[in-house]
């Protein structure tokens, strides 16, 4: 038989060869989807795996078992707003203009929000072909301009601020710590990418929403890239919890909101595993600061970090931080090194290949050699603001508060001169003052700081235009 007669299906062959190992290095060479699940006031000592004896958390432990929980894990701020500014730019709020000393955070009458400017995580994911989705408490802005589908996400389903705002009349005095709050109290809207579909939002099914939401987004992007960012409204004041969850745990109401949350982490794993995502993706779960103390029961624990939300002691800024992604991360690994919220920024666009901005200061860095353990880790410092005040630094485990104050109390701001030190690894709860014993470390500590402030210009502030009283 002819030669010729063999050569059409012989070459189709051969295509198919060449054709099959170039389809596997496209698939090999796809970029990780993103996953950032943010807890709202949850306290450093707040799960089972950071210690907490009540509440029940297997999914966040298991997540942490199978891969690195970090035990010095920073939030860019100790409030809100400018806490989520900086995990989605990359920068510390005050060059942004998202802090305020007179208003901590953006409310129901702000008119600012984060400038048009800035470029966060799913602007630069979105440019990279990723599809994007913000589902949960934005609080960067609720004006349309200012709106998530104005900064880089495909998608939205979420309340515009926190969930104790937009009060109702008649709100009774304490409502948001109360442990039977009622929906009607407040009015806070729940969004669809820029138009309310309802209002009050019936918060009972927020976690759950938006876990099912979250589900869907995973299930339709499972063929293209994706970052998902999931910012909890829970377990920020007033706390509501599904039917499932009500009085079930040791910990009362507050521990029923923490284990949905965590049963929503479990959801959203299983998701992944199932769309055979798993080890595609990074999952990194964090909370945008420490407990809110004053509010007793309804509030979380920082375990044995001082003080907790609003202040820089290190319970209002030291959070829980797991990272997860199976076959890329080694399971049960604790990674002591400093690391910070603003972190995440970079992590996400090198792994994305998306280049890092060059044109604006940015103060974070990138995690990988410590999620891969392929080096040391590149902060070795971190800034603590309180607004647009720089009040302690640490270097190393050491840590220099120059002002202090606590998160919610009546008291003034205290100067510190000579600054207090402690030694975070002999003493994480901030109590024994060594700076006459390390008068070195403290001069290196104050050089660092002063060469910081000498290169942060504060923007305008975001957070003081305010609608004119009606």
């Amino acid at each position: 038989m002819p030669l010729q007669r063999f050569a059409p299906t012989l070459f189709l062959l051969l295509l198919g060869l060449v054709a099959l190992p170039r389809s596997a290095a496209a698939k090999a060479r796809r970029p990780p989807n993103i996953v950032i699940l943010f807890a709202d006031d949850l306290g450093y000592g707040d799960l089972g795996c950071y210690g907490h004896p009540s509440i029940r958390t297997p999914h966040l432990d298991r997540m942490a078992a199978e891969g690195m929980r970090f035990t010095d894990f920073y939030s860019a701020a100790p409030v809100c707003t400018p806490s989520r500014a900086a995990l989605l730019t990359g920068r510390l709020p005050v060059r942004s203009g998202m802090t305020s000393d007179r208003r901590g955070v953006l409310f129901p009458d702000s008119t600012g929000g984060l400038p048009q400017d800035e470029i966060t995580i799913a602007e630069a994911l979105r440019n990279r072909g990723y599809a994007t989705a913000c589902i949960g408490k934005w609080h960067l802005g609720h004006r349309p301009q200012h709106l998530p589908t104005r900064h880089g996400f495909d998608h939205y389903l979420g309340v515009p601020y926190s969930n104790d705002m937009d009060a109702a009349p008649g709100l009774p005095v304490g409502a948001s710590g109360r442990l039977d709050p009622e929906i009607e109290w407040w009015n806070v809207p729940l969004l669809r990418d820029e138009a309310v579909i309802e209002r009050p939002a019936d918060q009972h099914t927020l976690t759950e929403r938006y876990t099912e939401e979250s589900v869907r987004f995973i299930r339709r992007s499972r063929s293209k890239p994706f970052f998902l960012y999931l910012p909890y409204t829970m377990p920020h004041v007033p706390l509501f919890a599904s039917k499932g969850y009500q009085g079930k745990s040791p910990r009362g109401l507050y521990g029923d909101v923490v284990e949905e949350m965590d049963g929503s982490v479990g959801q959203i794993l299983a998701a992944l595993r199932k769309e055979g995502l798993a080890q595609n993706t990074l999952v990194f779960f964090t909370s945008d600061n420490g407990p809110w103390l004053p509010q007793k029961a309804a509030g979380g624990s920082a375990g044995l970090l001082r003080e907790g939300k609003g202040s820089t002691w290190e319970g209002g800024m030291r959070v829980p931080g797991i990272a997860w992604w199976p076959r890329r991360i080694q399971p049960g690994h604790i990674e002591r090194s400093l690391a910070s919220t603003l972190d995440l920024f970079n992590t996400a666009l090198s792994l994305a290949e998306a280049p890092i901005p060059s044109d604006r200061p940015i103060d974070g860095v990138d995690l990988r050699p410590l999620l891969f353990r392929t080096g040391p880790g590149a902060r070795q410092s971190f800034f603590y603001y309180r607004g647009t005040q720089l009040y302690a630094v640490r270097r190393g485990p050491y840590k220099a508060h120059f002002v202090t104050r606590s998160g919610y109390g009546r008291d003034a701001a205290v100067k510190h001169d000579p600054p207090l030190l402690f030694h975070l690894g002999h003493d994480p709860s901030e109590q024994y003052n060594v700076a006459a014993l390390s008068p070195d470390v403290l001069a290196e500590i104050t050089r660092e700081a002063a060469q910081h402030q000498a290169g942060v210009v504060p923007a305008m502030s975001q957070l003081e235009a305010v609608e004119p009283p009606k």
